[in-house]
């Protein structure tokens, strides 16, 4: 048996690398290893293996600047201390991996580091968010001095990590739970929920975030309404940039559903209700939902960026950006 401790910035369902971490802690936990999650804060109830909640601020705004300076939380830092007697470390994001760092250092613990990709792409918001993430990077790379091992989620992302960190990883695919997420879901609930009887249902599912592109898909959506007019959008997430949802709901028509955030067991009834799957994302390390839906039997559309071609089996890729490419690629899935 070993004693392991994963960590991760959040341990909540709306994450999807939170959704890997606990998959990993499951595993872990079920060949007899004694394991324990490290997170800011947490909301999934573990099975088998413990969690720590660490805390952090409340409101949005200094959340992501408390995550950006957690080493400057002498107290939080010290939390390493309590990783003595741990056999590996595995962290999973920045900043946890503050405390990997500083518990290699000290005690000689293994460190892993599973890489889910930093989005430096300058697709985002503002000027100010671009510095954010610039910083973001070169702190990361400080916390991965001395790592054992590394392992990213997808080839484009292992290829970014070495050009950006000089750091080599081999790549494990996020894994689906096929239990859950296949042919055999259905959908007839969130039918009679949202009255999409008789409807060509389009669905996204992912955090509500600037570089999610969820603004491009809504133009696409206006598209595809006039040659479709009887299909409906569902949006389903959590919103993380309050601004920028503001601005969706402003654009966004009646046939636009926001659901906000759907427990993790009721995904599969939205993949199963859907008609297709539409992702306009201008960054992505993985994209499980994307992988998801097409396990339920669903097609995709999503721009050529990222991870697409190594994620995106079942469905149409387009150029990026291009809005008219993106739109005749759903209404064909529609029409047929």
């Amino acid at each position: 048996m070993k004693k392991i401790a994963i960590l991760t910035p959040t341990f909540n369902h709306f994450s999807g690398i939170d959704r890997v971490v606990e998959q990993q802690a499951e595993e872990y936990a079920r060949k007899g290893n004694d394991v324990t999650i490290i997170a800011l804060e947490a909301d999934i109830k573990p099975k088998n293996y413990k969690v720590i909640g660490l805390g952090m601020p409340k409101s949005q705004f200094f959340q992501r600047l408390y995550r950006l300076f957690f080493f400057l939380d002498s107290k939080k830092m010290n939390c390493y201390k309590s990783l003595k007697n741990y056999d590996m470390v595995i962290s999973h994001f920045y900043p946890m991996n503050w405390l990997a760092y500083k518990a290699k250092k000290n005690y000689k613990i293994k460190y892993i580091y599973w890489n889910h990709g930093i989005n430096t792409t300058g697709l985002l918001d503002t000027g100010l968010q671009r510095l954010y993430m610039k910083l973001f990077l070169i702190f990361n790379n400080i916390t991965l001095r001395n790592i054992d091992e590394a392992f990213s989620v997808s080839k484009y992302l292992s290829n970014e990590l070495w050009k950006e960190s000089k750091i080599k990883s081999k790549v494990v695919y996020n894994k689906i739970d096929a239990k859950r997420f296949n042919k055999k879901a259905k959908g007839e609930e969130i039918i009679k929920k949202y009255s999409l009887k008789n409807k060509k249902v389009l669905l996204y599912v992912g955090r509500i975030a600037p570089h999610k592109g969820i603004h491009l898909l809504l133009r696409a959506f206006n598209i595809i309404k006039n040659k479709v007019p009887d299909s409906k959008l569902i949006i389903i997430g959590k919103p993380t940039f309050d601004n920028y949802f503001r601005k969706l709901k402003k654009i966004a028509g009646k046939d636009v559903i926001f659901t906000g955030f759907v427990k993790d067991e009721d995904l599969p009834k939205y993949y199963a209700a859907c008609d297709a799957y539409l992702t306009c994302s201008q960054w992505e390390g993985f994209n499980l939902p994307a992988a998801e839906a097409q396990a339920c039997g669903k097609k995709v559309v999503a721009f050529d960026i990222g991870s697409h071609r190594e994620v995106v089996k079942k469905g149409i890729l387009v150029k990026n950006m291009d809005i008219g490419a993106f739109s005749n690629a759903a209404i064909s899935l529609l029409k047929k």
